[in-house]
């Protein structure tokens, strides 16, 4: 996943209902149809989410007979876990320098 790929997953992820989809899918791949079941929003609202999800690298699709089955992209996943790592232990490093000064020279 590129950068720009990386910036659209996190702002796909603005969106309530997007972030609802992609809850419903960490938990299994699920057609259109039964992720509108479990979603407060019309069929058509959770196909253009889809889309948006897909655009951006976080949601891949199969076709199964007339159907379309989602599922997350893990590799995409994992590129978002590793960049929240790499802030969290930047904001971590931060905040031990602050509280004590002589922490970096300590490491």
């Amino acid at each position: 996943m590129d950068a720009d790929q990386a910036g659209d997953a996190w702002s796909a992820l603005g969106d309530p209902t997007r972030r609802a989809i992609v809850a419903a899918l960490a938990a299994g791949p699920r057609a259109v149809g039964e992720l509108a079941g479990e979603l407060p929003v019309t069929r058509p609202a959770v196909s253009q989410a889809l889309r948006i999800l897909k655009d951006a690298g976080l949601v891949a699709e199969r076709a199964e007979g007339t159907r379309r089955i989602y599922r997350l992209n893990p590799a995409a996943v994992a590129a978002l876990r590793d960049q929240l790592d790499t802030y969290w232990g930047r904001a971590l490093a931060s905040y031990a320098a602050l509280a004590d000064p002589d922490w970096k020279e300590a490491r």
